[in-house]
Parts: C-alpha cells; sequence; structure tokens
C-alpha cells in the first residue's frame, strides 16, 4: 500500500479518535512532512481528516471508508477485491483482467464511473462517493444457456444485501432492476464472451450499480431513481453493502443449476399481476404480467387474450403505477 493508503488504514481503524502525526511517520518510516501532504491529499479525495492541536489526526466516524482490505476482511471466501478512485466502467476494467487470465471472483469496484452503462448502452449515473459500482468475473461450467441466471441471482442477492444492511424492502423489476419503492436503486448489466474453440463461455461479468446516498441525480432520473439510504446514511455502508452482495451472490451463484434464486425472485418480482407496456421489437402493448416460470421467462397476457413467454433481452417493461 501507499503512504496514503497506509494513513487512511490506520486512521480508520481508530475512527473517531487522535492518532499523533509523529506516531505514524515513526510506523511507516517516513518524515512528518510526509504525513502531512498524504492527509492534505486525503482531505481534498473527500475525507473528513480534522488535526487536533497536540494530539493528531482525526478520521470522522461517520466517514464512509471503501477500500478492499476492509471488504475483504468481512468475507468468509477468497476474493480478489480491487478498489479503484475512477475507472470508465468496472465491466470493461475486469474484461481487461479476463483477457489476461484473473481469476473467478476478481471484483473491481470504483468510487466513480465516468463512462458507467446499463443494458442497450444507456448510461448509468455514477458519481463519486455516493453509489457502490461493482463488477465480478465469474469462469461458469454450466451451460451457455444459464448464463441469463447470473443475472437473476445478481437481483435476488442485490436485495438481500440492501435488506440486511438498509432494513428496507427491495423488489425486483424483470429482468434487472431492483426497486425501493416504486424507484430505481439498482441496475445490473451481465456480458458474456463465448470461446470458438471450446464452443462455451470463456467468462461472464456482472456489473451491479447501487445508489448507496442520497445525491442530486440529473433531471431525467428524479422521480425515477432512488438511494438505499437518504442524508443519514451509516459509517462503512458501502463497505457493509459490498461483502454482503459478494456473500450472497456467491451462494446464488453457486446454487444456479439447482435454480436457487428461482423462489425469491420470484416472490420479489413486483410486476407480477400488474399492467405494463411491452415494447419488442414492432410488437407494442398493454399487457397483464402472469407470472414468472422457471427459466425466468416473463409469462404474460396481452388486452387481445394472446399470451407470450417473454425471455430476457427482447422486451422493455415500463410498469404502469396506479
Amino acid at each position: 500500500m501507499s503512504i496514503k493508503e497506509e494513513i487512511l488504514k490506520k486512521l480508520d481503524e481508530e475512527k473517531g479518535n487522535p492518532v499523533s502525526g509523529e506516531e505514524l511517520a515513526e510506523q511507516l518510516g517516513v518524515s512528518r512532512n510526509a504525513i502531512w501532504k498524504a492527509v492534505k491529499v486525503l482531505r481534498e479525495e473527500g475525507y473528513g481528516i480534522q488535526a487536533t492541536t497536540n494530539k493528531g489526526y482525526v478520521l470522522s466516524s461517520a466517514s464512509d471508508v471503501l477500500t478492499a482490505e476492509k471488504i475483504r476482511s468481512r468475507l468468509s471466501f477468497n476474493c480478489n477485491v480491487i478498489v479503484k478512485k475512477c475507472v470508465d466502467s468496472t465491466n470493461d476494467e475486469v474484461k481487461a483482467l479476463a483477457a489476461q487470465g484473473a481469476p473467478e471472483w476478481t471484483v473491481v469496484i470504483a468510487k466513480e464511473q465516468t463512462k458507467g452503462r446499463g443494458r442497450n448502452q444507456r448510461s448509468f449515473f455514477s458519481p463519486r462517493g455516493t453509489g457502490l459500482y461493482m463488477s465480478v468475473l465469474f469462469r461458469p461450467t454450466f451451460s451457455s444457456s444459464e448464463s441469463l441466471f447470473v443475472t437473476t441471482s445478481a437481483a435476488v442477492a442485490v436485495c438481500e444485501a440492501i435488506e440486511k444492511v438498509s432494513g428496507k424492502t427491495a423488489q425486483i423489476k424483470w429482468v434487472n432492476d431492483v426497486f425501493l419503492g416504486e424507484k430505481k436503486a439498482c441496475g445490473i448489466l451481465t456480458e458474456a464472451s463465448f470461446s470458438v474453440e471450446n464452443n462455451g463461455m470463456e467468462y461472464v461479468i456482472a456489473g451491479i450499480g447501487i445508489n448507496v446516498k442520497e445525491g442530486a441525480f440529473p433531471r431525467e432520473l428524479q422521480g425515477i431513481a432512488t438511494s438505499v439510504f437518504g442524508k443519514d446514511c451509516p459509517s462503512d455502508a458501502r463497505a457493509d453493502l459490498a461483502a454482503t452482495l459478494l456473500e450472497r451472490l456467491k451462494f446464488y451463484y453457486d446454487g444456479i443449476p439447482s435454480r436457487s434464486f428461482y423462489p425469491q425472485y420470484e416472490k420479489r418480482c413486483f410486476i407480477i399481476g400488474r399492467e405494463v407496456i411491452v415494447c419488442s421489437g414492432k410488437i407494442t402493448g398493454k399487457a397483464i404480467v402472469e407470472g414468472i416460470d422457471e427459466n425466468c421467462f416473463l409469462k404474460v397476457r396481452f388486452e387481445d387474450g394472446t399470451e407470450s413467454l417473454l425471455s430476457s433481452g427482447e422486451v422493455s417493461l415500463r410498469p404502469i403505477f396506479n
């Protein structure tokens, strides 16, 4: 770790209590001036660090420090977590690592994305410090037809993680959006690479973006987006959420062959029984969602009485809220 990272780690361990600059300099084998410069950079990055005369530096007890070490310490399995300050897209970062032979459960988390994206190349609003932007690398041994279930497993894992850290009820809008109330709090983008040599999947990447803290959404998102927490966001909220999400994702990913995610996915899909607008190529119209089968195909009945099974990627659904 760099001097700056070492300082942040030590201040975080003593969060709310002062740590003297002299002590930090001695422990890290650097000058007091080097400590001062590193603390200055940390402040510029948004960390609430105060200098107390004759006592040292204090990291605010409300600070939400997001580090790879903190996340790994909360996990029960080996996971190569990488935390970056800013990237274009965490999915693209993981793609590059996958091409270099990175192992399964390589995870890239960014504090900010400049080119975050969702399905159909839509942009995903990813400002610094307010969200959890994560991509996870999988190298599945199951069939390529089951790759859809990485998305559905991730959706259930996100719901359970949000509920554990916030106490709020999370629901799923088929196929890959997580809602709190009637507003979107999380989007999931799953991408895969297929191998010509073995006629199977080389890897699958699940990109997950969660609005964690209250922030100023762009005008086009106001009224349709929300965050897990409001102004009063708990300390270490993002680290706790990331670790809990990875734990639940591991559970459901391992259970994909037996569809372990399905009961929770069906239970949480709030559009079942609702009227929706279906858009699929040249086919548009109002329909009633009658259910979801075990392959996560959506069962819909149109106004003329015709019924269809809709698979991922075929439609865009917009719930009509009463």
